[in-house]
């Protein structure tokens, strides 16, 4: 496990001294507990710093005799923002062809991507590190990821367009180098 260092106390000095920047009143009862509440929200938001991705993934299925395509499609998620601290979210895909001796679990999949997601993040570096780590720790043939998301900092300031979407990918090994492998994924994921 990682250390992650995140300060309650900070962050709800933080939060209080916004409030009063805003001219709200700290006393105020819908606002009194809100420096406490944001400070959990960010913890838990956060929480994916305090693990060590390569350790999730490390523990695959070794008596396994699979190399074809392996999809999980649809997996909803939330992040923030960095750059606004606004959460963005939608569907990510993860596509890999391992090889025999390891293939990955379902679930550590989804994990995966929930620890990359509960971080500070930009959907870009997301879809990236995803890629790159599950190339890292189990080398398989091929690792493909897809991932279509709303982002709030376009929503609600700036450009204003609420229901756009940023898609990004990234592919490696089998993915990159095969167009028909590449579109096959391409086409179980419109199905």
């Amino acid at each position: 496990m990682k250390t992650f260092n995140f300060d309650e106390k900070k962050a709800q000095l933080a939060i209080k001294l916004l409030l009063e920047s805003f001219g709200e009143d700290l006393s105020r009862e819908g606002i009194n507990r809100t420096p406490e509440r944001v400070s959990e929200f960010y913890k838990e938001a956060l929480s994916g710093n305090a693990v060590d991705p390569l350790e999730l993934v490390s523990a695959h299925y070794t008596t396994e005799d699979h190399e074809e395509i392996v999809l999980v499609k649809d997996i909803s998620f939330y992040s923030l923002c960095e750059h606004h601290l606004l959460p963005f979210f939608g569907k990510a895909h993860v596509a890999y062809i391992p090889k025999k001796d390891k293939v990955i679990g379902v679930s550590k999949l989804v994990r995966l991507f929930e620890v990359f997601a509960n971080r500070l993040q930009l959907q870009e570096r997301l879809t990236k590190q995803i890629v790159d780590t599950i190339m890292r720790s189990v080398e398989p043939h091929g690792v493909m990821v897809v991932i279509e998301a709303e982002h709030l900092c376009m929503t609600m300031r700036g450009v204003k367009k609420p229901g756009s979407k940023m898609i990004t990918s990234a592919m490696r090994g089998t993915f990159l180098k095969d167009v028909r492998t590449r579109g096959e994924v391409m086409s179980l994921l419109k199905n």
